[in-house]
């Protein structure tokens, strides 16, 4: 198996340059590879920041690579968790951070905005210091 990079995943769902574009689909095509979670973090950050993309174009393309046969994620319950809290309202990367959490009794933070999201979470309760 092979780790892949950030640069990796953007290429190959943007396909913006044709060389390294085809040359990470045959590398997804022949090899398994792992996208550590902290890959797929920068993955929807990338696609979204720089690239532009629609929060929910981002996530579809981020399930979709991650349900390609070859395809293994470092924490695929956490992504999960993360694509379905985000595409519920929740920011990508917090909802990333909220399942890293899961055996803690809270995750504290000052950003009201994701205690809010967080709402009705089977997940520790989001609170301030």
């Amino acid at each position: 198996m092979l780790a892949i990079d950030t640069n990796i995943v953007v290429r190959l769902l943007v396909g913006d340059h044709p060389d390294q574009s085809a040359r990470a689909r045959a590398l997804i095509e022949r090899h398994r590879v792992l996208a550590p979670t902290t890959v797929v973090l920068e993955s929807e950050w990338v696609l979204r920041g720089a690239y532009g993309l629609a929060k929910a174009d981002v996530l579809a393309a981020l399930r979709a690579f991650a349900g390609l046969p070859n395809v293994s994620l470092q924490e695929p319950e956490r992504v999960a968790a993360a694509l379905r809290w985000a595409e519920g309202g929740m920011d990508f990367a917090d909802a990333l951070h909220l399942g890293a959490a899961a055996d803690c009794e809270a995750f504290v933070t000052f950003n009201r905005r994701m205690a809010r999201a967080s709402e009705g979470l089977d997940m520790p309760a989001v609170r301030e210091p």
